[in-house]
């Protein structure tokens, strides 16, 4: 009996961490708990430093949802939403109209939002062919999950959202479905 409740505790702790590390990223914390555990560990890599993970968003091989290769470094020097989506994650799919809406809101003012599929091409290309996106949509394979874990996001989910501003400063991120109301606070700013 005794070890039964040993180990019910050990769940319930193990729980509740993992309830406030969801918390934590869900409410866009990414970046800060990117930076805090860079300067918690002495041999971080520079990689976890936000403007590394710029400048390697502007060098990722992507291609175009017909297998064209294209360069994300037009983009540079723009106040750009970079938004990592999957074709089978559902919050991913809901969060597209809102993100269009927001990109046809927002491009007058000069921002640019991008999606970056953690897909194959052919799943991102099908996807297009069926839901209308108002933004450009780049492929980036399984190698766009490595590119969000430099902008913060270590748990590997998806969708995740990255507001960077013309400067090249990382000002936001989201894991999970991006809030329009909060978004708009954030692209207002800039």
């Amino acid at each position: 009996m005794k070890r039964i409740l040993a180990a019910l505790a050990v769940a319930v702790v193990a729980a509740g961490g993992g309830a406030a590390a969801g918390y934590w990223f869900l409410n866009g914390n990414a970046t800060q708990a990117a930076q805090s555990a860079q300067s918690a560990q002495p041999g971080a890599t520079a990689a976890t430093r936000p403007q590394d993970a710029v400048n390697a968003l502007w060098a990722q091989s992507v291609t175009n949802a017909d297998g064209k290769p294209q360069s994300l470094s037009m983009f540079k020097g723009h106040p750009v939403v970079v938004n990592f989506w999957a074709s089978w994650c559902g919050p991913c799919v809901e969060e597209m109209p809102a993100l269009s809406q927001l990109h046809r809101d927002y491009s007058k003012k000069g921002i640019q939002f991008i999606g970056l599929g953690v897909d194959s091409e052919k799943n991102v290309k099908t996807f297009l062919q069926k839901v209308k996106v108002d933004y450009p949509v780049f492929v980036t394979g399984f190698g766009g999950a490595d590119l969000a874990r430099e902008f913060g996001n270590n748990a590997g989910g998806l969708p995740y959202t990255v507001v960077i501003d013309a400067k090249g400063n990382v000002l936001s991120t989201k894991l999970g479905e991006v809030q329009p109301a909060e978004l708009k606070r954030t692209l207002d700013a800039l």
